[in-house]
């Protein structure tokens, strides 16, 4: 896969202040806001805990051992004391190298750091692909496409990450705080899996997914309010390409597990073989993480 189609999924950001045409926005599809708990901390988008849902044995997801978030460059140090008494341990990052290098997290010397980077950002494809959008060179169709493409191959394409991704997870004795960019796809996509893995129903895993929209809708508004406001600077640039690439939609999580079913036959297959979660080790998951 290209690596300019993946690099532009996660530069939301390098775009805020870019211009459209005309000033008509989507509407997206929101989760519905139930059980599931947010955290109001400074600085930090999309910052939530998964839990108090019921998987298909009837089993509650215990609150307090997920949680997920945006990036941490700009936490402030008076919130530390905020992930100290949620018990969050270990981070996981899973933005790549360059991501990382422009905005490390700012943490509290305690926690333990981790980066798994399913995917790495070469040369200057990320320059590259800022001037194909900011030319009206990517339009909305394509961002569409390019988003579909880059769930469908993170799935598949380096499923050592993946894998040791969702068993740090599993695995740890401690609540994990796991975060990408934008807390949305990468992050948005390792919940969906860790869920499934629990064997909650797809209308509990999407629900959890669309509540990223939810929790990101101010930003991205006065993203879009700001892009229409600055027109004048980019004019050729179509304003649903920043839309595709702020707001999460369903048919990208389906296309994930789409591209699962069409290699591996199925997500248990894929759970099994992929992740190397075998049939009683996910029973335990399933004690651990739910009661």
């Amino acid at each position: 896969m290209n690596r300019l189609i993946k690099i532009s999924v996660f530069t939301v950001s390098l775009f805020c202040v870019f211009s459209c045409k005309t000033q008509h926005f989507e509407n997206p599809d929101y989760g519905i806001i139930g059980t599931e708990k947010s955290f109001n901390i400074k600085k930090v988008v999309n910052f939530r805990t998964t839990g108090n849902i019921k998987n298909t044995e009837g089993r509650t997801l215990k609150q307090g051992l997920l949680y997920r978030s945006g990036h941490l460059h700009k936490l402030k140090k008076n919130s530390f004391e905020q992930l100290k008494k949620l018990g969050i341990k270990d981070v996981i990052d899973l933005r790549n190298s360059k991501e990382i290098a422009q905005k490390p997290d700012h943490l509290p010397d305690e926690i333990i750091y981790k980066n798994y980077s399913a995917f790495e950002d070469e040369g200057d494809q990320l320059d590259q692909a800022k001037k194909l959008v900011l030319k009206g060179k990517v339009n909305g169709s394509d961002a569409d496409k390019r988003m579909m493409d880059f769930y469908k191959e993170y799935v598949i394409e380096n499923p050592e990450i993946i894998r040791k991704i969702i068993t740090e997870i599993m695995e740890s004795d401690q609540p994990v705080l796991y975060h990408c960019t934008a807390g949305k796809d990468r992050t948005g996509i390792v919940s969906a899996l860790i869920l499934t893995i629990l064997k909650f129903d797809k209308q509990t895993i999407y629900n959890e997914y669309l509540l990223s929209n939810n929790y990101r809708k101010s930003l991205v508004r006065k993203r879009l309010d700001l892009a229409y406001t600055l027109h004048f600077l980019y004019p050729k640039m179509d304003i649903q390409v920043l839309e595709k690439l702020s707001w999460v939609e369903k048919r990208y999580l389906d296309s994930a597990f789409d591209q699962i079913n069409k290699k591996y036959g199925s997500t248990d297959v894929y759970i099994k073989e992929v992740l190397g979660i075998s049939e009683d080790k996910r029973k335990k998951y399933i004690e651990k993480f739910t009661y």
